[in-house]
């Protein structure tokens, strides 16, 4: 029950513009900045999808891997040389992040 939530959460998100959104607009939780994003489709990130027991592969949403929160207030020490993004599903530890939309600091 709790992965068909995720899939329509990811959903969600995937209908979302896929240029980047002001960090300021981010209001599922704390800006992200992940080591890498992509889909369910690409092979490392769907291995690993799969070793948590997730199944969001019906479904074309970003997903984050290797997030942690960072803040966007002050950027100076909290800058991300990786991807930053805000993403609907962060409850994975920082692991993945499901759902996610990249934004500009």
């Amino acid at each position: 029950m709790q992965f068909k939530s995720l899939a329509v959460i990811a959903l969600g998100a995937s209908l979302a513009a896929a240029t980047a959104i002001p960090a300021s607009q981010c209001n599922t939780g704390p800006v992200q900045c992940c080591n890498s994003t992509g889909t369910a489709k690409d092979p490392s990130i769907s291995k690993l999808l799969g070793l948590l027991n997730i199944n969001v592969s019906d479904v074309d949403a970003i997903i984050g891997v290797t997030c942690t929160p960072i803040s966007v207030i002050g950027v100076g020490g909290n800058s991300c040389t990786a991807q930053p993004v805000c993403c609907s599903n962060n409850s994975f530890n920082g692991v993945v992040a499901i759902g996610c939309t990249p934004v500009s600091l």
